[in-house]
């Protein structure tokens, strides 16, 4: 079979993959039509394309909380997350940890326990019928400052949905230090959720040193600045911490000026433990299979090599060793039937 074949049918986790963000122009321009006259997202998917053409990573933030905006009842989480699981079946995603953003929708009035049991139904819907395995990133978006943080612990540890397995911190780096959100990822990681911050994607090395040392950071999202400063590469590998790399995501918000300049390489020649994720694939023109498509063919891989990749994103993820190892198992059964023609 071809690569693109091969990748596409083999079973995939991914741990850095936004709610809103994985919306499809299908789901996107509908929720524009409910929303039609109160919002400047197209309501024709042949339009999206343009919409989401990125300036910069500025312009990208812009777009991505405009179409946050149209979600704003319950029924628009639920129909968003269930859209989102049947696109992740389409690729033979099994498992996925969903990077949600809750503050904007709870702006809108949404209670927190209608936020919840939306998503939760949406979950439990996507496992029964799809068998896609979803869990949740809860993360602060970093533009709405202290106040999103304030409210975003507070629907995480009070609600705590059985969904929810981490913590985290989008949206800008620049001029959103870390370690301002320190007392919320304390709270947090007190009441047992994993520390997964964005760092060092349009910042520098410094960002993820922050994550580390202030949030705690056990994975980081992004994390390609680390390149920068051979010790903190060092770091990552000694301590295993992982980076949910976003190779098309980066090209797009201009964080990287051209994929094959991308630093995958040399941190994966580093040592440093890295997954492949498609962070907002429809606004990116991606999905995780194109995703993997481009770390193959920037790092040269073959079978063994893309099952590898397929394997850390289930070591790195926050399942249960049950859960780990059925799904590394299932990987390598698929490594052992096919193969690929370069």
């Amino acid at each position: 079979m071809s690569l693109e074949d091969f990748i596409a049918g083999m079973p995939k986790a991914e741990l850095h993959v936004h709610h809103v963000g994985s919306a499809s122009p299908r789901v996107v321009a509908e929720l524009a039509a409910r929303h039609e006259g109160s919002t400047a997202v197209p309501a024709d998917p042949a339009l999206l394309a343009e919409y989401f053409d990125f300036r910069d990573f500025a312009h990208f933030i812009e777009v991505y909380v405009s179409v946050v905006d149209l979600v704003r009842d319950a029924e628009d989480v639920r129909m968003l997350t269930y859209g989102i699981a049947e696109d992740m079946a389409r690729q033979n995603i099994r498992y996925a940890e969903l990077t949600v953003t809750p503050y904007f929708t709870l702006l809108k009035g949404v209670p927190d326990e209608a936020f919840v049991e939306a998503l939760e139904d949406a979950r439990h819907s996507a496992e029964r019928d799809l068998g896609v395995v979803l869990r949740w990133c809860f993360d602060i978006p970093s533009e709405a400052g202290l106040p999103a943080g304030e409210r975003t612990v507070r629907i995480a540890v009070d609600q705590a949905p059985d969904g929810l397995v981490s913590f985290g911190l989008g949206g800008p780096e620049v001029g959103w230090p870390r370690p301002m959100f320190k007392p919320f990822f304390d709270e947090a990681r007190a009441a047992g959720l994993h520390s997964v911050p964005h760092a060092g994607e349009t910042t520098g090395p410094q960002t993820v040193w922050d994550a580390i040392r202030e949030l705690g950071a056990e994975r980081i999202g992004h994390g390609i600045q680390s390149v920068r400063d051979p010790r903190l590469m060092e770091y990552l590998a000694e301590h295993g911490i992982t980076l949910e790399v976003c190779p098309t995501s980066n090209l797009a918000t201009r964080a990287v000026a051209a994929l094959a300049e991308h630093p995958l390489p040399r941190l994966v020649e580093a040592g440093v433990p890295v997954t492949v994720n498609s962070d907002d694939p429809p606004m990116f023109g991606t999905d995780l299979n194109r995703e993997y498509l481009v770390a193959a063919r920037l790092l040269g891989l073959d079978e063994k090599g893309i099952g590898e990749l397929a394997k850390n994103a289930v070591r790195a993820s926050f399942m249960d060793d049950a859960g780990k190892g059925r799904l590394a198992a299932e990987i390598d059964g698929y490594l052992g039937g096919n193969a690929f023609v370069s």
